[in-house]
């Protein structure tokens, strides 16, 4: 059995949090996020901590508590400090540009200009043509949009080109011999 939940989280003072029943609220340096935690789970706010325990009757409560202190523990996180993840492209001609401030152009070999649109919260630098760094607060977010940048073009086996994460180890394999 897991014990995450047993840990408390320990809030930093620059974080204003507001528990209204199953809903927390957490505002940080970089923004604003709510949740609405499960049912099974009661959270407790004290002296700068954050308990979370199962409720009785719920058969799911220690996992639902896990969970949702993972949740928390992350939303804190990504409001005083926030997520990134960085994307490379490798291969002849594929390139990477950043219009405006929420629309990105990727050239990566097909007929066309690829164009994908950020939503609110989430932002993108272009520090080369082959890189790509997403933040944002929300980690999900981030880690979906990146995951749907990179699907456009997955780094195929043989020569490894496409579009990578840049701490992601692609296995070459080797080409069919005679």
């Amino acid at each position: 059995m897991s014990r995450v939940a047993k840990c408390p989280i320990i809030v930093p003072s620059d974080i204003n949090i507001k528990l209204d029943l199953q809903l927390i609220s957490i505002k940080g340096k970089y923004g604003y996020l709510s949740r609405v935690i499960n049912k099974s789970v009661k959270i407790e706010y004290l002296n700068d901590k954050i308990f979370f325990s199962p409720r009785s009757g719920f058969s799911d409560g220690w996992a639902q508590a896990g969970t949702s202190r993972a949740l928390v523990n992350s939303m804190i996180v990504g409001v005083s400090e926030q997520f990134i993840k960085k994307l490379q492209l490798s291969g002849v001609g594929y390139r990477v540009s950043i219009t405006g401030s929420n629309v990105i152009n990727m050239s990566l070999g097909y007929s066309h200009i690829i164009t994908y649109n950020l939503p609110k919260g989430v932002f993108a630098d272009n520090p080369s043509p082959t890189e790509i760094i997403i933040r944002g607060i929300d980690k999900q977010l981030v880690g979906q949009i990146a995951a749907n940048l990179r699907s456009y073009r997955t780094p195929e086996p043989y020569k490894g080109k496409g579009i990578r994460y840049s701490d992601e180890i692609v296995r070459i394999k080797e080409a069919k011999k005679k």
